[in-house]
């Protein structure tokens, strides 16, 4: 080695590795808001004197906009918002446990197909002169349902993020960088259903009444090294075969349906 090579390499400085080219062992959260749509479901409902099916029932979610209740924290299950926690077990796949606070509104009014039986028919306005004798109008005398504080999916999730900030021609990723993400995830239906049937009395508590099943593909855009907003499609079923309707353990309702979520999130990675 001669005396030039040799003062080359003592000048020469190894350049640390960019934060975010390594996840794994980081930790992140988000928190953020959404908006559900729903495909119609066939709701059963059945107790010590009535057994009844309406079929294909139509449902929206319920919407508050963006709202200082986003970040107030005694009112942030007003809204309909996501929080997710998760750890990077490589450098691209992380497990996560998060809740989608979803809303469920059936809408009211509507016309359905019928079937079954319930005491007093006919006495709650819900049987019109212009409708057929398999359909029913869900007018608020005879139900209200909606699961509004809310539908809640529990759920853990495992998921894969790819850095494709080349393709847009940034090379310091510590100061932006954009990945997409997808992930696959299942968990439990914790819903607080609020319904009126029948002119019973109400059941408004938190109850285990299901179970979900989800997909999500999403597009992360990460600034600063640390912080991040994320955008997620997320899909999947929803099967409820215990909802609680009124204060009476023998009165239940079941569903089961499709749902899909658009999600805008903010963040943070770190190590901790």
């Amino acid at each position: 080695m001669t005396v030039n090579d040799y003062d080359k390499l003592q000048n020469f400085e190894v350049s640390p590795a960019r934060y975010t080219a390594h996840n794994k062992g980081k930790f992140y959260i988000f928190w953020g808001g959404n908006r559900g749509s729903f495909t119609k479901s066939d709701i059963h409902f059945r107790g010590n004197d009535y057994d009844f099916t309406l079929e294909n029932v139509a449902a929206d979610d319920k919407p508050k906009g963006w709202h200082i209740d986003y970040i107030n924290p005694a009112r942030m299950t007003i809204p309909q918002t996501n929080l997710r926690i998760g750890y990077f077990i490589t450098d691209k796949y992380n497990i996560s446990i998060g809740l989608d606070h979803m809303k469920y509104v059936m809408r009211q009014n509507q016309v359905v197909d019928f079937k079954g039986h319930y005491p007093n028919e006919g006495s709650y306005n819900e049987r019109p002169n212009n409708i057929a004798n398999n359909e029913i109008q869900l007018t608020e005398d005879f139900l209200t349902f909606e699961h509004t504080d809310g539908l809640n999916y529990i759920n853990t999730e495992i998921s894969r993020v790819d850095d494709i900030s080349k393709l847009f021609r940034i090379n310091n990723t510590d100061k932006i960088q954009i990945n997409i993400t997808e992930g696959v995830g299942g968990g439990i239906i914790f819903p607080k259903t609020n319904t009126k049937l029948l002119n019973k009395e109400r059941y408004d508590e938190f109850n285990v009444a299901g179970f979900g099943l989800s997909a999500k593909a999403g597009l992360n855009i990460t600034f600063l090294k640390y912080f991040f907003v994320q955008a997620e499609l997320k899909g999947g079923y929803i099967n409820m075969n215990n909802i609680r309707t009124t204060d009476s353990r023998s009165d239940k309702a079941s569903q089961d349906f499709f749902f899909l979520e658009r999600v805008i999130a903010f963040g943070g990675i770190f190590r901790i």
